[in-house]
């Protein structure tokens, strides 16, 4: 019970602490599109899409550099790349989070 306290603790203390989840459905429909794009290897509309994100917020659990990728989500009515991002992880791209605030929040899908 201790260690699973202290677990608990340590995962807040350093911004580790659980994303909230999203179901695919939740997400706007341009999110599901970008999902969709990751899944087939794009074409992407950015061209950053795809390049690495180092989760300098450590929100995100650690992984080695390199592991996570972002892609934008575009957002109606502006021209450039706004603050919605899916950010994936993994061999297959599989384990993917959303922030809708410019990487200041995750949620996990």
């Amino acid at each position: 019970m201790i260690r699973l306290f202290l677990g608990l603790l340590l995962a807040g203390v350093l911004g580790l602490a659980q994303a909230q989840e999203i179901g695919r459905n939740d997400l706007p429909p341009e999110a599901r599109e970008t999902l969709r794009l990751i899944a087939q290897g794009g074409p992407f509309q950015h061209r950053r899409d795809g390049i690495t994100f180092n989760n300098f917020e450590k929100l995100l659990p650690p992984m080695p550099r390199g592991h996570y990728r972002e892609y934008t989500v575009p957002t109606p009515g502006i021209r450039h790349r706004g603050a919605r991002r899916i950010v994936c992880g993994g061999q297959r791209q599989i384990d993917c989070y959303y922030t809708a605030d410019h990487y200041r929040s995750f949620r996990k899908i």
